[in-house]
């Protein structure tokens, strides 16, 4: 939806942060975060799913991660969902 977004905070590793964004710029694109092997991914998407915009995230630097839905009406909650892949465990 318009207006989401998500913000992740990211260790970089000389004693510091750095803040990245990822806004659905435009009517019809969404924001998904998906997880897979250490790697943290987060997509702006059109509404057949095909990617605009992504930023791709080691899971071991990344300090935060927070999403930020776009404002609804007041007698609707608001629904946020993430989609996590897991990988297989390490041995």
């Amino acid at each position: 939806m318009k207006g989401d977004r998500v913000e992740a905070v990211v260790d970089t590793g000389q004693g510091g942060t750095q803040t990245f964004e990822i806004v659905a710029t435009r009517a019809g694109r969404r924001v998904e975060v998906t997880t897979a092997r250490g790697v943290v991914e987060v997509s702006e998407v059109t509404r057949t799913g095909t990617p605009v915009r992504t930023g791709r995230f080691m899971a071991s630097r990344l300090v935060a991660l927070v999403e930020h839905p776009a404002a609804e009406a007041s007698d609707r909650p608001v629904e946020v969902s993430t989609r996590r892949r897991m990988s297989a465990p390490e041995t």
